[in-house]
């Protein structure tokens, strides 16, 4: 006869018995609590959860905020710009993506920022108040669109980007491989269908996509290329810098292409005193 002290009828307790038993102490003591969180293999993985989420950065907030462009907007409202068509789409491009991350901070401010290469983003202001002046050309009023566009000087693709949202092809050639690159990334990323990107020297256009009814362009030239002029379409319009009679500064100049009677001629006229980089022939 052993003299081992008999088994606790405690133990072993069914499973299914954990937790019935009521506490004797007070709710709320570290006892009671210890007793209604028996049995919780998953509670681990439900706080990490709980902590991610708590970590995720909240949509529609900050740089990607619908807001943040409207306001952009309302500014280039107040300072003239009216045409509803371009302020929609300008509020319709995340600027923000277009430019190093280190500038982005500033990318909803009326000002032009590197992109690297000794090129520039144009100010919102001058994006819009030529795409503006594009939609006075007889073919985009007849049409409500700018049809076929043709941009010379892609950058970094934002332009190119509020084109495609008021035509129905763009277009686009750069000659500097790097920002031809670049806009080729930044483009794809803001699926953007409509834009045909060139590699090549935009002094000479492209004709196997000629006629088009709209051309703009982001660098200006002593004179306009004979090729671009070739390339406007009856009806069309053409936007573009050029170096001021007297050499003085940049100018913005507007070319129609009217056709009367079976005649062509152009009508040029010129605007505002603006400064882009220079029109340069080649590529690199």
């Amino acid at each position: 006869m052993s003299d081992l002290p008999a088994r606790s009828s405690r133990f072993p307790v069914p499973l299914a018995g954990i937790g019935a038993k009521k506490s004797s102490q007070p709710s709320g003591t570290p006892s009671a609590a210890a007793s209604r969180e028996v049995l919780m293999p998953q509670r681990h993985l439900r706080e990490a959860a709980q902590d991610a989420a708590r970590r995720s950065a909240p949509s529609g907030l900050g740089l990607d905020s619908a807001m943040v462009r409207q306001r952009m907007v309302s500014r280039l409202q107040q300072d003239g710009l009216r045409d509803e068509r371009v302020l929609q789409a300008l509020a319709g491009v995340y600027r923000h993506e277009f430019v190093d991350s280190a500038l982005a901070i500033q990318a909803y401010e009326d000002t032009s920022l590197p992109i690297g290469h000794g090129q520039t983003i144009s100010k919102p202001s001058v994006v819009g108040r030529m795409i503006a002046m594009l939609f006075g050309g007889a073919a985009a009023a007849q049409q409500a669109s700018l049809g076929r566009v043709l941009e010379i000087g892609t950058g970094c693709g934002y332009q190119a980007a509020v084109l495609a949202l008021l035509a129905k092809q763009v277009v686009s050639i750069e000659r500097l491989k790097p920002l031809h690159d670049k806009a080729r990334l930044n483009l794809a990323a803001a699926a953007r269908g409509n834009i045909r990107l060139v590699y090549g020297d935009g002094r000479l256009g492209f004709a196997g996509a000629a006629p088009f009814d709209s051309i703009i362009a982001a660098a200006g030239g002593e004179d306009l290329p004979q090729a671009w002029l070739d390339q406007l379409a009856p009806g069309g319009r053409l936007v573009a810098p050029m170096v001021a009679p007297g050499g003085r500064g940049q100018v913005l100049v507007v070319v129609d292409h009217l056709l009367e009677a079976g005649v062509s001629r152009f009508v040029r006229s010129e605007f505002e005193a603006v400064l882009f980089v220079p029109l340069k022939s080649g590529v690199m």
